[in-house]
């Protein structure tokens, strides 16, 4: 069973869950960005699938850097990134 947000498990976009992964440092807030950095995330997967984007074909992903900032990451198949590009490229 997933939960909300885990459907995209097995649709061949897993790898970027661990790319940066480091040692935690003691007393650093991680949890605090990867809270921030995941709502920041759900709003653009929002808006994503709003222009008729599906997840399994590009997402964005809230993590942590270090140092316990935010972070969100944007990854997906070259084909829809490149579809994402063109819209933005329009819209500017």
């Amino acid at each position: 069973m997933t939960g909300a947000g885990e459907e995209w498990i097995g649709d061949g976009l897993q790898d970027i869950e661990g790319m940066d992964a480091v040692l935690w440092t003691p007393g650093v807030d991680y949890i605090a960005g990867w809270r921030g950095a995941r709502e920041s995330a759900d709003r653009l997967n929002r808006a994503l699938l709003g222009v008729g984007f599906e997840l399994s074909a590009v997402r964005a992903v809230g993590s942590t850097d270090e140092r316990g900032r935010g972070v969100v990451r944007l990854a997906g198949r070259p084909d829809t990134v490149d579809r994402l590009a063109a819209l933005l490229e329009s819209a500017a």
